[in-house]
């Protein structure tokens, strides 16, 4: 939320993606961090294409329990940082609606917080589908529009192209020829809740920083530097009100 810093090892933070290891990103982060989590255990022993995998944070992630991981980027830059700082990673740079992988060739495909940025939704999952192997997995996360840009047409965010709320993600998911397709919804635990209560709401808090430029007031830095992956819960429940959305669906 603030491109004034850059993350360690040279990646510029430009509002595109977030990026590890700067204090004031650090609720961004462990709000996209905690869905890797979440979603680690279904990759055990996998060969895991994540598609759009920004810094490589997540991708790392993963090959820690994957038999394989390999990361797709289309920002030049973006790859390139990856291959230095993520060894375990094989990565390369490609266009998300023309995956250079032979037909049913990865066991799961995960792309987190990358389809709203497409212009070409249906084509995207429909290349995952074509490189996932019969019941193999596919798991993407996105902003649900309700919550992220409420009330509005056009996202918030430049960078986004089309935001989707849940049943909007499930159908394309459907459309695009997955099964057994379930939605969760990412919301703040016990802690954030009360933080939410402290601020006046976390993330508008932040984003009123963001946006007047100025400095961050102590306490709300040393709540943001605070949060860690814990503190946000994925559930079923309430989907509308969550802050991002999940979906899970099956090759068939």
């Amino acid at each position: 939320m603030t491109p004034s810093a850059d993350a360690p090892a040279g990646l510029p933070l430009t509002g595109e993606r977030t990026v590890p290891g700067i204090p004031e990103e650090n609720y961004w982060f462990r709000r996209h961090e905690a869905v890797y989590a979440a979603l680690a255990p279904r990759c055990a022993g996998a060969t895991v294409l994540e598609a759009g995998c920004g810094e490589g944070y997540g991708a790392d992630l993963l090959a820690r329990v994957a038999r394989r991981v390999v990361a797709l980027d289309y920002d030049v830059a973006t790859a390139a940082h990856v291959v230095r700082r993520y060894p375990e990673v094989a990565v390369a740079r490609a266009n998300l609606v023309a995956l250079p992988l032979a037909t049913r060739s990865v066991d799961a495909v995960v792309s987190l917080q990358v389809i709203e940025h497409l212009w070409d939704q249906p084509g995207f999952l429909r290349e995952c589908l074509r490189v996932l192997r019969p019941g193999g997995t596919l798991v993407v996360s996105t902003p649900n529009r309700i919550t992220f840009s409420p009330g509005l047409d056009t996202p918030l965010n430049p960078f986004h192209t089309r935001e989707l709320d849940p049943r909007e993600l499930a159908g394309l998911v459907r459309e695009a020829g997955f099964d057994a397709v379930e939605v969760r919804g990412l919301h703040h635990g016990p802690r954030l809740r009360e933080l939410d209560v402290r601020h006046g709401s976390l993330v508008q808090a932040q984003v009123a920083v963001a946006l007047g430029g100025g400095e961050w007031p102590a306490e709300l830095r040393a709540d943001v530097e605070g949060v860690t992956t814990g503190d946000f819960t994925l559930t079923a429940d309430d989907l509308d009100a969550s802050l991002d959305l999940v979906a899970f669906a099956v090759r068939p």
